[in-house]
């Protein structure tokens, strides 16, 4: 029996690229049908996550011209990685395999039959992996590999050049549902999550149309809470650095006793104020990182909803 699809798109004022790619999906997801990879009932799902602009009447208008189409719009903007698990979960009863994929086109469309072909050879995840990233500019491409490099430092297993292009069964995503995380770092979690997975590479094109939602600060921000979810790491070199800054102090306080008693103190503002700074630097850092710990603690003991589904294609159609 040939597996139903789902093709998982997150969507967040996407009016000028979403007319374009729409019809590249769908050719995509009609051409692994006429090749008998997937079934003829495989779709295209869109997830709108609380547009401002006409993304969700043009996902309705799609949703109207052929059957391929639906669409979920989430009650609010409840972000990139929210959106994309209502999409997921939605899918999850519904298909075999799911593949998420981002509405801007960068991510090569035809690297969905490689990631087909390694499920029907027994892989339950594949993730898309970029080749190379020679048409970012140095500094994307640098803090982007930088970005990877930080989270495998701090404990966060992640496939290195892997955002959120994967293929993902409908055994793992029935297991990933056990997974209540508030605080969601999808990349992060899925190889969690286990079974057998493998890559697929592939060329990054330039986005076809509109602007990046992600720049460098929802990268460092996404960074910060992929680390903080998934390791205490940090906590850890936070106790280490504390018994070394504890055992400097106390070769520091032996220094300063035996000059006093050898007479040869000398009084002086600068080291003192150097001292001072360095360890109030120290401790506010510490706090800061420790506070964010308990500040994700905080919004997981609440267990609010990570998102809430306001209207469907379907129910418009009814």
């Amino acid at each position: 029996m040939k597996p139903v699809l789902y093709i998982v798109i997150p969507c967040y004022n996407e009016e000028e690229v979403l007319p374009i790619t729409a019809p590249m999906f769908l050719e995509k997801l009609n051409t692994l049908i006429g090749l008998e990879k997937i079934a003829p009932d495989s779709r295209v799902l869109f997830v709108n996550d609380g547009s401002k602009d006409r993304t969700w009447e043009i996902i309705c208008g799609l949703a109207e011209s052929d059957e391929h189409y639906k669409g979920i719009c989430l009650s609010r903007n409840r972000g990139h990685q929210n959106a994309l698990l209502g999409g997921l979960m939605t899918a999850k009863d519904r298909c075999d395999i799911t593949i998420s994929i981002d509405c801007d086109g960068q991510d090569d469309i035809n690297a969905m039959d490689e990631m087909v072909d390694a499920y029907l050879d027994g892989a339950e995840i594949v993730y898309g992996v970029r080749s190379s990233r020679e048409s970012d500019s140095f500094f994307k491409r640098t803090t982007a590999q930088g970005f990877y490099k930080l989270l495998n430092v701090m404990g966060a297993e992640v496939v290195y050049n892997h955002a959120d292009y994967r293929l993902v069964s409908s055994r793992v995503l029935q297991e990933f549902s056990n997974f209540k995380e508030v605080n969601l770092f999808l990349r992060g979690m899925f190889p969690m999550v286990g079974f057998k997975s493998t890559c697929v590479y592939y060329e990054r094109h330039e986005r076809l149309a509109g602007k990046s939602h992600y720049p460098l600060k929802k990268m460092l921000a996404l960074a910060f809470d992929g680390i903080t979810s998934l390791s205490i790491k940090p906590i850890r070199l936070i106790t280490i650095f504390g018994f070394f800054v504890a055992l400097l102090s106390g070769v520091g306080i032996l220094w300063s006793v035996g000059t006093a008693l050898a007479g040869k103190s000398v009084a002086g503002w600068a080291s003192m104020v150097c001292i001072f700074c360095f360890l109030g630097g120290v401790q506010l850092i510490s706090i800061g990182i420790i506070g964010e710990y308990v500040g994700k603690i905080y919004l997981e003991t609440k267990g609010r909803p990570r998102y809430i589904i306001s209207e469907t294609t379907d129910e418009k159609k009814k």
